[in-house]
């Protein structure tokens, strides 16, 4: 059943629940037909809330009884809910007891219980628990939970929920019994479960206390060899928390559990983490570089959930980024660390800031833009966006910005103090990191600098600069603005730190600081200079905002050459790209990238004292959509086209420069996933994709062959997939047998064979023959809509990561998408309405290609059992 026309929720409207539940006792009868569930509920009036009748949350379940204190009651089903007005009055407990059934084998959503390979999981967050029994679905009610589980033990020997396993034993006809308490409370969208056929590894770890916990990894059969890092990554993970900000493991036990079928990427749920397996298995044969860099990031941000997220939750879903943009900002801050080298630390940082650009910059000025804290919502599932978790991230960096990192640890400490166990809002975080610095400048401009929280869109940094020879003073003067977003017309100025320094002619640093631009236009000046400097403006990515200043390429290759801030010396690089991409692309003729450019990249490349990884950085070509965010009216396949042409000149112009660059860095030793290992790896793979690009122009078949040799004899996946990468980026005929071998090579791999539809579906566009090529691998016997990691790797590499072939003027692209939205929606409504944003920005495409989408976005919206995810998607790309 769709859920119907659901009305807007608006953060406004927050009451405080009208009950409280204390404790909870479930208990699961497990079968993939008819699963019974029993839940016993301590549950009492709110005296702070106005006496009404306990309406119950439920979805898709089977109502079998309702009892108070032991005793029938009437009640009714209204919207969904079950409503109980007949409840005994005053304030002392009373005993609800409720029995559901439900079908985890039908649940194609994978929310609530649900079925995968045999065994069962669950995902709760953000509306699942109301799939698995009627209850209270909101972050703000917290209880005790005692789980027990039963079932058939040949299929299910595993039986794991939250918390402390207390009791287990055998049962009649072959079931066995399982039964957990979790020592801490909870709200419900951290209830998980776990049944079936797993094995286990497992290690034990001392913290600095002295006591001793159990960390435990399962997986399926078989898959128990690809583990070790994930664990490796945990035991990391526990040291570093508990290092950095003194926050210990509270459990005896921690468990991760990898499933295959899953909708996001992993679930903090308390001491029982549920993942993705995409985050949790690898070994150097099935996995890349970024698959381990992943892994330890995700089992990281999961990990430090466990205090940001568990011990102190959300009082309601439109304080997501309490939870989700500080435990990202903590999880990047922990693979920072462990990078170690400034210069490895740097690459880390480029590399947020490039998704945040690409993705959450667009976000922000399309259709679904929302503050970091949204106003409202139709559906909670469409706002873990990269708005609440990276935008979110950066606010909190921002806080440790202007406290310092021992303020910002000073400030997260007093959080605790003041709100351990607790369901709080975005305001009492940065109140407490404020008031734990009384003297900072976060602390004078609070009320202000949390516009952040409730102000949406990118704000814009003009910087103009100014040098008086006579006075040897330089002026910079800064002014900021901020776009309407929909429902925010004006917006009031932000709290925008903006590191900066100054460089001479050349390339010495002459000053440095940090400027906290506060008012709509701020000057600072600089005295005793000697000559004209070249600003470097928001170094580090100081703050998430879009930097106009109109820098000369001179400026611009000093800064390149000399900046002693990464990030500034990496965005010099992308502004000379960008620069010749837009002048091609409004200019209409030919590319031809200038010698000042050429040289600047070969000094990169052949640097002796640059990492390889921040070359590799430096020599990437801005994305596309990154491209794109800079027009007004876009041309997908104008962009695409000069992209492509820029990476063919420089692959030519670089020839000898790029054998140079493969040969000095192709072996990196025994296989390590460490940064700079990775980074030379990294490094070879690009200089190899353009050595094959410039193969193709002059039919020379030694690069491509060195290619496929390299692709047969690699002894790791980062090397054999970026030289299988390198032949079908380059459309060479070697591709063909190339990804034959692969597929015959990695068919029982269903992580690995997920790159194989990906890297096909991603590949540079000829001709339109991406499309056919999608279209026909939709009927491969591997590919399934079903999975979210197999629709992921097809259709949304093809719809939203490759706007060249995407973007058709026959509009053939879009009626695809318009397809595939319609069937995900039918099968798993949170995946759809993921897709669905792939036409966000459909207003800045030129013609055709603009009315085509629109007439697609049109087509889905008219469909009339549409779910409340793909609704609200669709509906506000059509608001005007």
């Amino acid at each position: 059943m769709r859920e119907g026309q659901n009305a807007v929720i608006y953060r406004a409207d927050y009451q405080p629940p009208p009950y409280w539940i204390d404790t909870v006792e479930l208990v699961f009868d497990l079968d993939p037909a008819k699963t019974r569930v029993l839940n016993r509920m301590r549950v009492r009036r709110n005296p702070e809330a106005a006496a009404q009748a306990l309406k119950l949350d439920g979805e898709d379940l089977n109502l079998a009884r309702v009892l108070v204190n032991g005793q029938g009651t009437s009640f009714k089903l209204d919207d969904g809910r079950l409503v109980l007005e007949n409840l005994p009055e005053g304030n002392e407990p009373f005993e609800l007891e409720i029995f559901t059934t439900c079908a985890p084998a039908k649940n194609t959503q994978l929310m609530g219980l649900y079925v995968s390979n045999g065994s069962f999981f669950t995902q709760c967050e953000a509306e699942g628990f109301r799939r698995i029994t009627y209850f209270l679905d909101r972050p703000d009610v917290m209880a005790s939970y005692t789980v027990t589980l039963r079932a058939d033990k040949r299929l299910y020997p595993v039986l794991l929920s939250n918390g402390n396993r207390v009791a287990s034993g055998d049962l009649d006809d072959g079931r066995h019994y399982a039964r957990w308490v979790d020592p801490h409370r909870k709200p419900c969208y951290l209830f998980a479960l776990v049944a079936g056929q797993l094995v286990c590894r497992e290690q034990k770890v001392r913290s600095r206390g002295g006591k001793e916990h159990l960390l435990q990894v399962y997986v399926r059969p078989g898959d128990l060899d690809k583990t070790e890092h994930a664990m490796n990554s945990l035991m990391a993970s526990v040291a570093w928390d508990e290092a950095r900000f003194g926050l210990a493991l509270d459990l005896e036990r921690f468990m991760i559990v990898a499933t295959s079928d899953f909708n996001m990427g992993a679930m903090e749920n308390k001491g029982l983490n549920i993942f993705n397996t995409k985050y949790v298995l690898a070994s150097q044969a099935t996995a890349t570089d970024t698959d381990f860099a992943n892994i330890e990031s995700v089992v990281g941000h999961e990990y430090f959930h466990n205090w940001t997220g568990n011990r102190i939750t959300c009082r309601d879903w439109f304080q997501l980024s309490l939870k989700e943009g500080l435990t990202v900002f903590r999880d990047q801050e922990f693979s920072q660390d462990l990078a170690g080298e400034a210069s490895a630390r740097a690459v880390k940082r480029i590399e947020d800031v490039r998704v945040l650009r690409t993705a959450q910059f667009p976000e922000d000025a399309g259709p679904m833009a929302h503050p970091v804290r949204p106003d409202q919502y139709l559906e909670i599932n469409n706002f873990y966006t990269v708005t609440i978790y990276e935008k979110g991230a950066e606010v909190v960096r921002m806080m440790q910005t202007l406290v310092g990192r021992e303020g910002f640890a000073r400030g997260l400490k007093l959080y605790f103090e003041r709100h351990d166990g607790q369901a709080v809002t975005c305001d009492e975080f940065a109140q407490a990191i404020a008031d734990a610095n009384p003297q900072s400048r976060l602390h004078e401009l609070l009320p202000q600098f949390k516009r952040w929280y409730s102000q949406a869109g990118t704000p814009r940094v003009k910087a103009t600069g100014q040098w008086d020879a006579g006075t040897g003073t330089y002026r910079l003067a800064l002014s900021q603005s901020c776009p309407p977003t929909p429902g925010q017309a004006d917006k009031q100025p932000f709290v925008i730190p903006v590191a900066w320094g100054l460089l001479g002619p050349d390339g010495r640093e002459l000053a440095h600081g940090l400027h906290v631009l506060t008012q709509p236009g701020e000057t600072l000046a600089v005295e005793g200079l000697a000559a004209e400097p070249v600003p470097s403006i928001l170094r580090g990515f100081s703050a998430p905002v879009i930097l106009e200043f109109d820098y000369t390429d001179a400026q611009l290759l000093v800064l390149l050459a000399h900046d002693t801030d990464p990030f500034n010396r990496w965005e010099a690089g992308q502004r000379l790209a960008v620069n010749r991409a837009l002048a091609a692309i409004r200019g209409g003729g030919a590319v031809h990238l200038d010698v000042p450019f050429i040289d600047a990249m070969r000094s990169i490349l052949r640097h002796p004292a640059l990492d390889a990884a921040f070359k590799e950085l430096v020599l990437t070509l801005p994305a596309e959509a990154y491209i794109a965010e800079q027009l007004d009216v876009v041309d997908p396949q104008r962009v695409h086209a000069v992209r492509e042409a820029m990476r063919e000149q420089l692959a030519s112009a670089l020839l000898h420069d790029w054998a140079w660059a493969f040969e000095a860095h192709k072996d990196s030793g025994a296989y390590r996933p460490d940064p700079v290992s990775a980074g030379r790896r990294a490094l070879a793979g690009l200089a190899l994709t353009h050595l094959c690009i410039a193969a193709r122009k002059t039919n020379d078949p030694v690069w491509p062959g060195k290619a496929y040799q390299r692709f047969k004899d690699a002894s790791n996946m980062t090397d054999r997939f970026n030289a299988l990468s390198a032949l079908v980026v380059s459309g060479h005929e070697l591709a063909r047998p190339a990804l034959e071998r692969f597929h015959a090579i990695f068919r029982d791999e269903p992580l690995v064979l997920d790159k194989w539809f990906a890297l096909q579906a991603g590949a540079p566009d000829r001709g339109g023959n991406i499309l056919p090529a999608v279209r026909q691998l939709m009927q491969h016997p591997d590919f399934n809509i079903r999975n979210p990691n197999r629709a992921r790797s097809l259709v949304f590499s093809y719809c939203s990561a490759n706007p060249g072939a995407f973007h058709r003027p026959d509009a053939a692209g879009y009626v695809f998408w318009s397809e595939r939205v319609i069937e995900l929606d039918a099968i798993n409504p949170q995946v759809a309405s993921r897709l669905a944003r792939a036409l966000d920005r459909w207003r800045k495409l030129a013609e055709p290609q603009r009315s085509g989408a629109r007439e697609a976005i049109a087509r889905v919206a008219a469909k009339p059992d549409l779910s409340n995810d793909v609704r609200e998607v669709v509906t506000r790309a059509l608001a005007e």
